[in-house]
């Protein structure tokens, strides 16, 4: 195993309440610094299901390092599709943590050729999973300009998301948009004002990224199928990196804390208590002052837990 270390390692084992002889289920292997840390928690009898949607990070070599291990299993799936995982192993309503660590992972955004990072020139590709879907560059080479600012705006709260539409329509008839250098100075050309210590083009290519893997759809569907995955008892744990994220993961964990509500009168609202099935665990947790100076990724890291009630 490689010596990297994810974001707030120590804060998301604690929150899982590692029991010996569990079941744990870790939706976003990526480099497997979580799963490692989890297989060291458990006793022999402890079990823990990997899943990751990325081809690249289940062929890694620290997937085979980890693989020697009787307690692991690993497979190609993404988080959305966790109930179907959970039901493969005969878990359902048995599993007594479930890890979520969102966004982009160190490998993807370190290696040009997934084409993630702007500050790398490489193909405009920004898939989690190479091995499905269309790449970055071929839905900017047929996106419609108001599905593109809408895009722009809503994913990447870009306030110049009209500018960059129309120049990326203008630009894609004289020729393709096909590497991340060509996008960048695209929007680098067309944005007229600069945020302090931040690419003009971070916003947009965030933006692009979530839309190409549907992630924010991705993370309610996983947060829905976590509630008959858990048991009673079980512990939900979610790392976001940016607002829409944590807006989704939150309003989430709220709203099942408080059950469905069933109008009885124009005024009056009774809460249904059999409907209540999360209750939240402390406040949302920041990385510490000292993390974010050596992991500047942490800066922006928001950790949430709920617990699964019975």
């Amino acid at each position: 195993m490689d010596g990297h270390l994810p974001v707030m390692l120590k804060e998301c084992i604690q929150g899982l309440n590692i029991k010996k002889g569990g079941k744990y289920l870790d939706c976003t292997f990526g480099r497997g610094g979580h799963s490692k840390h989890i297989l060291a928690e458990l006793g022999e009898e402890g079990s823990l299901l990997a899943l990751d949607r990325d081809p690249m990070a289940i062929a890694s070599d620290n997937a085979k390092q980890l693989l020697l291990d009787r307690r692991f299993r690993l497979q190609h799936q993404s988080f959305s599709l966790l109930g179907e995982s959970v039901s493969s192993q005969g878990w359902d309503g048995q599993v007594d943590g479930i890890l979520l660590d969102l966004g982009v992972s160190s490998p993807q955004l370190d290696d040009s050729s997934r084409g993630f990072s702007f500050m790398r020139d490489g193909p405009l590709d920004m898939r989690m999973d190479t091995s499905a879907g269309v790449s970055a560059a071929q839905w900017l080479a047929s996106v419609d300009e108001y599905t593109l600012i809408s895009v722009l705006r809503h994913y990447g709260e870009e306030r110049f998301a009209r500018r960059i539409a129309v120049a990326v329509i203008k630009e894609r008839d004289i020729k393709p948009l096909q590497t991340t250098r060509q996008l960048a100075r695209l929007i680098e050309t067309v944005i007229p004002v600069r945020e302090k210590h931040k690419h003009p083009a971070t916003r947009s290519f965030q933006a692009i990224r979530i839309e190409i893997n549907q992630e924010l759809e991705q993370l309610k569907q996983a947060l829905q199928q976590s509630i008959n995955a858990l048991s009673p008892g079980g512990i939900l744990v979610v790392m976001s990196f940016h607002s829409l994220e944590d807006r989704i993961v939150k309003r989430f964990i709220r709203d099942q804390s408080r059950g469905k509500y069933t109008p009885l009168s124009r005024r009056l609202l009774e809460n249904d208590d059999s409907q209540i099935t999360f209750k939240k665990v402390g406040k949302a947790i920041k990385a510490s002052e000292d993390e974010v100076k050596h992991n500047p990724r942490s800066r922006s890291a928001v950790l949430r837990l709920a617990e699964r009630l019975g």
